[in-house]
């Protein structure tokens, strides 16, 4: 890099160690039962935070780091809501620009900055695009998307992120356009735009970095723990692997339930928004060396994202579109999205994609703060149209909920979250550190360049991958793949069960790795996964 890269290990931790998890980092099993009987009927915490995705386990961390003590519930696993359906990309506030949203845009880009170069370098790094500029594209378009561009490296700029880190924007020609994205159609190319962005090894793996960086400054994180109510001074609980309820005291309380925050807190108004995105093979479309943004026809500041994953995979995504009733835990890809993205895909590439072509596809839903248009028409406006600012709101009785926002801005969500808490509660606690806190795994570029490992271990567990390398030296049998023509390994999965927090097969599947997108693939690596959690945490 250009300049120094200001890294700093976390406490016990040295950059490139290969001698296993971070100290106090490990969750497991035996971890959690032992710190649930701790705090359901015990002392009261500092602060409990309902919900692990990424706001709930930054605002863990963020209380944990600034000496609190804390405790941390989820009904359900890690990232186990919308944090492990987004697109993977950690944005610098472009779209936001557009939309006049100018403080949206920068407190964008100084948070992709500060996951690139400072907290997690091993997880995001810099994701080319292209922009085609097909018939379908008109000139003034094409200005436009230029334009912003350029502003969107102002905003690098302005975020003081490297140029390192994220390289300027350029135009291409037809022929570097081809070199780049070679299943575009050629007949009327008149060229490209090269852009860059923050782009995540996996969203869920943010997640359980956040949530372990936590754990090891002194937060319990007690997953398959319900909250049935919620009040100033607690909730009242219920453990979903035994049935059991009881009450956890706290002198504040964060909730960070996103899409479900209405339902523990009245008055919370959440209007959610669907996000749909297609899982294709990887041959399907041929060599990706960057991703594409290929305009929606009929429409100027829209775009489908083609995302090479590097697995054998590339998502296509995403949608936009109210979603009414009640919220499901697992959101379903609609056809009519699955169309959609089809038709945008078929506007410009070479060969389109047919429904077949579809192995898996997945949604998320944003939890926008829902809110009237000022234009006294009573009318919602479409949830595209709705600002991703976040709100942190405190309720008559004094519990604060944390909604909108997007994963890019986790930690800036999580640190106004806790803010709020301290001010509210008159908590003893000084500002956030959080911006200059390494996660779980975090080195410098030049640290995990020298570790010992493969390189698509060290993409997803930084300073940790010599050490997941390792199980499958000492035990071949973990070296094996967990399914013919995926990479990840048996030594991943019981990686995730001895220090990751996996209590089943569901959480390895569909959260620590990626596999259960596809549902063929879940199918076929099932076996394996049950094989590891039998043999981690005896035969159920």
């Amino acid at each position: 890099m250009s300049r120094a890269h200001p890294y700093t290990a976390p406490d016990g931790a040295a950059p490139g160690s290969s001698g296993g998890p971070a100290p106090g980092s490990s969750l497991t099993a035996a971890r959690r039962a032992r710190e649930l009987a701790l705090t359901v009927g015990g002392p009261a915490v500092d602060v409990l935070v309902v919900g692990l995705g990424a706001t709930g386990a930054g605002a863990a961390l963020d209380a944990a780091a600034r000496g609190l003590t804390v405790a941390a519930i989820d009904a359900h696993d890690l990232a186990s809501g919308t944090s492990r359906w987004s697109s993977k990309l950690i944005h610098g506030g472009l779209r936001y620009l557009a939309s006049a949203q100018l403080d949206v845009a920068h407190e964008s880009a100084v948070e992709r900055g500060v996951l690139m170069e400072r907290t997690a370098p091993h997880l995001v790094g810099a994701q080319p695009f292209v922009l085609p500029l097909t018939p379908l594209v008109s000139r003034g378009q094409a200005a436009l998307a230029w334009a912003g561009l350029r502003a969107g490296d102002g905003l690098r700029l302005a975020a003081r992120t490297a140029r390192a880190t994220l390289p300027a924007p350029r135009r291409l020609s037809a022929v570097e356009t081809r070199h780049l994205a070679p299943s575009l159609r050629g007949a009327g190319l008149r060229g490209g735009l090269l852009s860059w962005d923050g782009r995540l090894t996996d969203d869920a793996r943010l997640v359980t970095a956040v949530a372990r960086t936590a754990a090891a400054r002194g937060a319990r994180i007690l997953t398959r723990v319900r909250a049935l109510e919620l009040t100033a001074a607690g909730a009242r609980v219920r453990d979903e692997l035994t049935g059991e309820e009881g009450e956890i005291r706290a002198r504040a309380v964060i909730n960070a339930s996103g899409v479900w925050a209405g339902g523990l807190v009245d008055g919370i108004r959440i209007r959610p928004s669907r996000g749909t995105h297609l899982v294709l093979r990887a041959d399907r479309l041929g060599p990706l060396p960057a991703g594409l943004h290929i305009p929606v026809p009929g429409e100027t500041n829209r775009f489908v994202l083609v995302l090479p994953q590097g697995d054998g995979r590339v998502y296509v995504g995403l949608t936009d579109e109210p979603v009414d009733g009640e919220i499901p835990d697992v959101p379903e890809a609609p056809e009519t999205d699955i169309g959609f993205l089809l038709d945008v895909l078929g506007s410009a590439l070479d060969v389109p994609v047919q429904r077949d072509d579809v192995v898996g596809a997945f949604a998320g839903l944003r939890p926008l703060l829902d809110v009237d248009p000022g234009d006294g028409s009573g009318a919602a406006p479409r949830t595209a149209d709705i600002s991703r600012r976040h709100a942190v709101l405190t309720s008559p009785d004094g519990v604060i909920t944390v909604v909108g926002g997007k994963l890019t801005t986790y930690r800036r969500m999580a640190e106004d979250a806790v803010d709020a808490a301290v001010v509210t509660h008159r908590l003893a606690a000084g500002p956030s550190p959080t911006a200059s806190l390494p996660l779980v795994g975090a080195a410098s570029p030049r640290a995990l360049s020298a570790l010992q490992a493969p390189r698509r271990l060290i993409r997803r567990y930084g300073t940790e991958a010599p050490a997941v390398h390792a199980l499958g030296v000492r035990d071949p049998r973990l070296r094996e793949p967990v399914l013919e023509g995926h990479p990840v390994t048996r030594a991943e999965l019981a990686w995730a069960v001895r220090h990751e927090g996996a209590l089943d097969e569901g959480d390895l599947l569909d959260r620590r790795t990626r596999i259960g997108l596809v549902p063929a693939d879940r199918s076929a690596a099932l076996p394996a996964a049950r094989e590891t959690v039998g043999e981690a945490l005896g035969s159920r």
